[in-house]
């Protein structure tokens, strides 16, 4: 069954009344290639069954994929697929193949949830099975998850990270082709999947995320004492009782705030030295402090000195900056 891609009904023909501003603005720059782009991901995905035999299968005998794409599931989109499976029956087989270690068991390579949803029927799963190499495995699932999964910034980091473990080859080419991304994406998807686990596990999936967020909170918790501190953040009752992008905002909003705090104030030191050489003067600008200790055999008595004048003083330092700068 050839399922759709979500976006083309936007690049059908337009309703009378809106003088064809949508349609217009859908066939062409970016939008246009974001449609396409999908369409052809949903379409590999697809060649992938055609002229295939569909077959039940005991779920018993069917496990997962060797590599996870998902942190978490939405329970309300589960829900609505048991839902549907249960009132209609499963009108999309999941292509699994032959598990390449247990002989007379399968693997999943794409259709996890609806996998699970027949197990918690009771019923058979309808599959399409094809042998398939590892590599090939997770080029056709991280390009099904690609074009139909809500799969967030994270989960695919983590999923090319995965790919790029395993060393395929040597210019990560499987993980650019089942993400169909760029280098400089995949670049910063490595660089957030080295954030350690026990914090990316706390967050979690942050389906509303992005990239650019996720890589400003990986520089800021390259600094150890911030890492340390985000680490005991993420095991109190204030950040637990938080759910989906909110954990990832209070992360966020923390260590930002570690990070104002730890930037090192500007400090101005200067010396001085009576032509006499009987005083000196260690003299500290910091923030809004000003520091001046003398020392020596004058110091005491110099510095009663200008005790006595500070009152003079500023009124002079006035005249000369009225404005205080």
């Amino acid at each position: 069954m050839v399922r759709k891609n979500p976006f083309m009904n936007i690049m059908s023909d337009p309703a009378p009344d809106d003088d064809g501003a949508i349609l217009e603005y859908t066939n062409k720059g970016a939008s246009k290639s974001l449609i396409h782009s999908l369409d052809d991901l949903a379409a590999k995905a697809d060649r992938l069954m055609e002229g295939e035999v569909v077959v039940d299968l005991d779920p018993g005998i069917v496990d997962e994929s060797f590599v996870r794409d998902r942190l978490e599931d939405d329970e309300e989109d589960f829900n609505g697929l048991l839902g549907a499976i249960r009132d209609r029956g499963q009108d999309t087989p999941i292509l699994v193949r032959p598990h390449p270690k247990v002989p007379g068991r399968y693997m999943v390579v794409f259709g996890h949830r609806r996998l699970r949803a027949v197990k918690a029927l009771g019923r058979n799963v309808r599959a399409v099975v094809k042998d398939l190499k590892d590599q090939d495995h997770l080029i056709a699932q991280g390009q099904e998850n690609s074009a139909r999964a809500n799969l967030s910034f994270l989960e695919k980091a983590l999923f090319a990270a995965e790919i790029a473990r395993r060393q395929f080859d040597g210019d990560n080419a499987v993980a650019l082709s089942a993400l169909s991304i760029d280098r400089a994406t995949f670049s910063k998807m490595m660089a957030v999947a080295t954030i350690p686990k026990e914090v990316l596990n706390a967050v979690g999936a942050a389906k509303g995320i992005g990239r650019d967020r996720w890589y400003e909170l990986k520089s800021l918790l390259e600094r150890p004492s911030s890492l340390e501190q985000s680490i005991a953040y993420i095991q109190t009752d204030d950040f637990k009782a938080r759910v989906g992008d909110d954990r990832f905002g209070a992360l966020f909003a923390f260590v930002k705030a570690l990070a104002k705090q730890s930037r090192p104030k500007a400090v101005r030191i200067r010396k001085w030295t009576s032509d006499d050489k009987s005083v000196f003067a260690d003299i500290r600008g910091e923030g809004k402090r000003y520091t001046l200790s003398l020392n020596t055999k004058d110091a005491v008595g110099f510095g009663d000195f200008i005790t006595d004048k500070l009152g003079d003083l500023y009124q002079a330092y006035r005249k000369t900056n009225p404005k205080g700068d």
